[in-house]
């Protein structure tokens, strides 16, 4: 499995100057190139000697091999478009990277110790640069594992070391099978088989955090300050993603205590039209990434051994468990006629561990 551990760098002044300059040279050259297959319809084959650009030729295959990625990416959405009626078509516009970024293969750079070092273009030679990084200890842990590639990425005015690597995950022994139901009032609810129930995650922390914040970027919108609302938008989505980390860590250590092989979860595929929620929580509903939670929760429970499955949510919080009677919840309480009592999460949570996994998860929630 892959995931990616991102490392703060401390470059000096010098290094800094050469590392804006090569993210720089890396997106013209990517654009360049994609713009070259655009109006040759790909027929140009490019190396890294038909390419002139400050990088060396590590730096150069890699961008080719990207222009390559976007122009085929570019090319599907122009086939998808034609198939369209004519008055339902649009214009595709050839993809422009903008944000600075240069990317390394595993075979180009190195990271000992508390120093990743990689090639960039100086004194018109490929140079070797030597960088001190901010390694923790579970960082450090991690990149013993086979490295991918590393992609460096500048975020707020500091530099962030983005690296691939390929995780071996542990066997696990369990054996009982847990249903996670995901929501805004409570963020989670995880019950096993046996019962074992956990509730996780602060719903009115969350709905008081993005309240304020919509506020505050209403009032930057009226006084037309894009960049304060830019710098505010990338602050609440590093919160949210902190959130998410820190629910799916609970979740998973939940699982591991009580010996869980296999967790559930809905699929995400129209989450937004059946998660439950009232309308003064519409605008939280659909700024809160589902899709992210339950990835962070995925790669965390595999690193584990733990399966992940999807099932379809179809009435998973109207069935009762106990008689199988469909019954709609009244604000949180969930009652059957048959006498069935529960928490209406705790509910969607149990009728999760025995509903049909289905196939295909990927939808941007």
């Amino acid at each position: 499995m892959q995931i990616t551990t991102q490392i703060k760098l401390l470059p000096t002044k010098e290094q800094t100057i050469l590392i804006d300059n090569t993210m720089q040279a890396y997106i013209h050259t990517v654009n360049h190139v994609v713009n070259d297959y655009v109006v040759s319809d790909n027929s140009i084959k490019h190396t890294s000697k038909s390419v002139i650009a400050d990088l060396p030729s590590a730096l150069k295959n890699q961008a080719i091999q990207d222009a390559k990625s976007v122009f085929k990416k570019y090319t599907k959405n122009v086939k998808l478009n034609a198939k369209q009626p004519e008055d339902k078509q649009k214009e595709i516009k050839v993809p422009i990277l903008k944000k600075p970024v240069a990317i390394w293969n595993n075979q180009n750079y190195a990271i000992k110790f508390c120093y990743i070092s990689f090639p960039v273009w100086l004194n018109n030679k490929s140079t070797r640069i030597v960088i001190e990084a901010v390694i923790t200890d579970y960082q450090a842990n991690l990149i013993t594992n086979k490295l991918g590639t590393l992609r460096i990425t500048k975020k707020l005015g500091k530099y962030i070391a983005q690296i691939a690597v390929e995780v071996e995950p542990i066997e696990t022994t369990g054996t009982i099978v847990m249903g996670i139901d995901l929501g805004l009032k409570i963020p989670a609810v995880a019950v096993t088989e046996k019962g074992k129930t956990n509730f996780v995650g602060n719903g009115r922390q969350n709905k008081y955090f993005k309240r304020k914040h919509r506020a505050t970027r209403k009032k930057l919108g009226k006084l037309k300050n894009q960049k304060a609302i830019n710098k505010l938008d990338n602050k609440e989505q590093r919160w949210m993603s902190d959130q998410d980390h820190k629910v799916s860590r609970q979740l998973v250590n939940f699982a591991i205590k009580n010996n869980v092989s296999t967790i559930r979860l809905e699929k995400l595929s129209g989450i937004r039209q059946t998660a439950r929620t009232s309308r003064k929580n519409e605008k939280n509903l659909h700024t809160w990434s589902f899709y992210r939670l339950a990835q962070f929760i995925e790669y965390k429970a595999v690193l584990e051994g733990i399966k992940v499955e999807y099932v379809n949510p179809k009435y998973t919080s109207q069935t009762c468990p106990a008689c199988g009677e469909k019954n709609k919840a009244k604000d949180r309480k969930y009652q059957c006629g048959c006498g069935y009592k529960k928490h209406r999460d705790m509910v969607g949570a149990i009728n999760i561990i025995s509903a049909p996994v289905v196939t295909g998860k990927r939808l941007s929630a």
